[in-house]
């Protein structure tokens, strides 16, 4: 396993359409492992293959430990409520945004074995499923963020609402 160098906003790469995959390799494991290995070592709850350069439809997402999802292919075929929140991006460095998604999603993908899978994701892992796969039809959160702040813009009105809250 080895880490992968994260491409970052602005690389012509991160607004591409990802290629479906159509077998099991033993490349495609190696970039799996790497992504694990990458997402973790960011800290981040998912990435895409094409956040590592590569224009495969793969994603990793793990919002609680030990709770990985690896999924080939992934479709979103429901939809459904909604929620507003802060996202980040392991592409977007720095940066934070205010992003409405659904607050459940059910999405269809194949495994590891290329055999299917279906995932149902509530609140942060329906987040987490919308944001990756929509790195895989070459979109970033940036664009439908309804507002966009810098880490210390957004540490800066949490101690103000916390201050708020206290007195």
């Amino acid at each position: 396993m080895a880490l992968r160098t994260i491409r970052e906003i602005g690389d012509p790469i991160l607004n591409q359409r990802a290629k479906e995959i159509q077998s099991m390799t033993p490349h495609l494991k190696t970039l799996i492992a790497d992504m694990v290995e990458t997402m973790r070592a960011a800290n981040g709850v998912g990435l895409a293959a094409p956040q590592v350069g590569i224009l495969k439809r793969l994603v990793v997402v793990e919002c609680e430990e030990g709770e990985l999802h690896v999924l080939i292919n992934p479709e979103i075929t429901e939809r459904d409520g909604e929620q507003t929140g802060y996202e980040g991006c392991l592409s977007v460095p720095g940066k934070t945004g205010i992003v409405t998604r659904p607050m459940h999603v059910i999405v269809k993908a194949l495994n590891e074995e290329m055999q299917p899978v279906t995932v149902e994701g509530e609140e942060l892992l329906a987040r987490a499923l919308c944001h990756e796969i929509d790195h895989l039809d070459g979109h970033l959160y940036t664009e439908v963020a309804e507002e966009l702040y810098t880490n210390e813009e957004l540490e800066a009105m949490q101690e103000e609402e916390a201050a708020e809250e206290r007195e």
